[in-house]
């Protein structure tokens, strides 16, 4: 054995540990668009986004009701929050409609189709009756509650072609008729084409369109051809265009577009303009909550129609974008459960409610930045007003029990539930997933045909 000169053992060294070469960095930006993918895949997203974006917008919405609509309240020598504890009111009986409707069985949905459009005709034919239909700001589509409640029916109306519609499409596609195009214009076209007389003899245009829109949302969901689409389209286009060139007052209101001064010779845009004035007064976070200056007067309809221009001049580009974002989020989890399911009412239903939210929407805030015309249309479960409020909060319920239904949905909310100390799991089978809500499932199992 070898020793060194000391006579002390040699140092053996320890062998070198291989280099091994570190990970690359992720990208953080990349790692939150995975993070994100994956939580929205989850099964209860579309049900938290649709129950909680519904909910933040109604709260925002009383909020801005009782700060644009003091100033009104005290000029007509009422309480300060006057229209505040209505619209409250109005949105306790909206939850309790919202829970109830997120409960109900689909089967039941269904069977409510033909009495909801039965009572909405029939009030909607009331309103024309001469002493008993009340006409608010030259429309005359309400109907007097007793007091200071009022009611306005073609709000039902769109409920009430969502779920009749939604139904009609479902049998109809259940018995393989929607190949026939007489099957798929009879009698729906027909049915919305008498809605929309009963609403235009009033003349609420502004429902009317949003209604349209409907009508186009079920046929597009239904897989209607592109030759019949753009057929409706353009019957649809003619009727509108007669009915603005027969008007003042809606070619006065096309007029308005881009108008920058509240006098353009003949026509007087005074709503228009001062609501731009609202959104530019406002900057990046707004001059506070409560501070509006236009709402003192100078903004018409400031707590229903404009109530948008308001949220722009107190909480800024901020707030404005905060609910813009909201809707956002609302329409594509809508999106998401009619994409999502098998059953071809719970598709054509959530496909009619989204559309009939987004579109809504859509036409209140583009006539607020002056891109559409003066529709006079709330902004949904936003605006002030009970009669749009109600079947609207119905309809959230709507979407809600459809995001329930999904099998993935049913499983994940049975475990967070457990029942007699034990957790129940129902619907082992991953729900199929669809590339576009037109697509048909022929196999799909029907939830209660009538």
């Amino acid at each position: 054995m070898s020793s060194s000169r000391t006579g002390r053992p040699p140092v053996q060294r320890a062998a070198r540990r291989p280099v091994v070469p570190r990970p690359p960095r992720e990208n953080p930006l990349r790692t939150l668009v995975i993070r994100a993918r994956r939580a929205w895949d989850r099964p209860l997203t579309a049900y938290y986004v649709v129950l909680g974006g519904s909910l933040l917008i109604t709260v925002l919405g009383l909020v801005m009701v009782y700060s644009a609509s003091q100033i009104t309240a005290l000029q007509m020598s009422l309480p300060g929050s006057y229209f505040f504890r209505k619209q409250l009111l109005a949105a306790v009986i909206g939850a309790v409609l919202l829970l109830v409707a997120s409960r109900m069985p689909v089967k039941l949905h269904r069977a409510l189709a033909y009495p909801i459009l039965a009572g909405a005709v029939f009030l909607m034919a009331l309103v024309q009756v001469p002493g008993i239909g009340v006409a608010v700001n030259g429309n005359q589509n309400w109907l007097a509650l007793g007091g200071s409640f009022q009611l306005q029916p073609s709000e039902f109306g769109k409920l009430a072609l969502v779920l009749w519609g939604a139904d009609l499409l479902a049998r109809k596609q259940d018995k393989r008729l929607l190949t026939q195009w007489k099957h798929m214009l009879v009698p729906l076209v027909p049915a919305a084409f008498m809605l929309l007389g009963l609403i235009m003899l009033g003349g609420d245009m502004g429902t009317a369109i949003i209604l349209t829109a409907i009508l186009f949302g079920l046929l597009w969901l239904a897989g209607a051809p592109t030759r019949l689409f753009a057929g409706v389209l353009a019957v649809a286009a003619l009727l509108g265009a007669i009915l603005i060139r027969t008007s003042e007052n809606r070619m006065a209101r096309l007029a308005c577009l881009g108008a920058t001064e509240p006098q353009t010779g003949p026509v007087d845009c005074w709503q228009a303009v001062h609501g731009i004035y609202a959104l530019a007064s406002g900057g990046i976070f707004g001059s506070g909550l409560g501070a509006s200056l236009e709402k003192w007067g100078e903004l018409p309809e400031a707590h229903t129609d404009f109530i948008f221009a308001v949220t722009g001049e107190e909480l800024g580009l901020a707030g404005t974008l905060s609910v813009l974002a909201l809707f956002a989020a609302l329409g594509y989890a809508g999106i998401r459960v009619a994409g999502r399911t098998e059953d071809p009412f719970v598709r054509y239903a959530a496909g009619g409610v989204t559309t009939w939210i987004t579109a809504q929407a859509v036409i209140n805030i583009g006539a607020v930045l002056g891109l559409l015309p003066i529709a006079g249309v709330p902004l949904p479960l936003f605006s002030y007003g009970g009669s749009a409020l109600l079947p609207t909060m119905f309809a959230i319920g709507l979407l809600i029990a459809f995001a329930r239904e999904d099998p993935a949905a049913r499983m994940a909310l049975a475990m967070r539930q457990p029942r007699f100390g034990k957790k129940r799991i129902r619907g082992s089978q991953r729900p199929r997933r669809w590339n576009t809500m037109r697509r048909r499932a022929p196999g799909a199992r029907s939830s209660g045909e009538r």
